[in-house]
């Protein structure tokens, strides 16, 4: 899956926790991400906790997808069926092309993991302005599902046959 004629490419990558509860003390999901990113040699651009409001999370995102150097963005919480959880709801208005694959894989791994409670995620993503937009679920099992068997390949320049660092030149074609 991995080609090392092809060098390793960092990528610049933000991280927001939707939460009511957590605090960068408990942060165990987010933790995770950003352990992974940088071991993995990408660059924490930035990282941040919001409380699960609309607008809180769309204001953070908003802002992340015009600075030019921030290339992805994961969420993570705020993707179940509750009444607290509105990450989807904020993010897939900005969205101008989803990638329905990816929370179709994630669904199908989870159920692998948890069964048919898998169904209650609506992890999604998609592109805006160029750049990549991860929704993943609150928990660090999910986030670590998200990360160890999808992001950590398609956020690899050298995965075959091929990934999404190699098309990011081109996500901002016919503007």
């Amino acid at each position: 899956m991995s080609s090392k004629s092809r060098a390793f490419i960092a990528v610049h990558i933000a991280v927001l926790t939707v939460s009511d509860s957590r605090t960068k003390a408990n942060d165990k999901s987010g933790d995770l991400l950003v352990s992974r990113l940088t071991n993995t040699g990408h660059v924490l651009a930035d990282r941040k906790i919001v409380k699960d409001d609309l607008g809180q999370i769309r204001g953070v995102i908003s802002r992340w997808i015009e600075d030019t150097d921030i290339q992805v963005a994961i969420t993570t919480g705020g993707t179940g069926v509750t009444g607290f959880d509105g990450t989807p709801e904020a993010i897939e208005p900005l969205l101008e092309k989803k990638l329905d694959g990816f929370g179709e894989i994630f669904r199908a791994l989870s159920f692998e993991e948890i069964g048919t409670s898998a169904l209650q995620s609506r992890a999604m993503a998609g592109v805006v302005n160029g750049t990549y937009l991860f929704c993943l679920p609150g928990s660090s099992g999910a986030c670590a599902t998200a990360w160890d068997k999808i992001l950590q390949f398609q956020l690899d320049y050298r995965t075959r046959p091929c990934n999404l660092v190699e098309l990011m030149p081109r996500l901002l074609e016919h503007r």
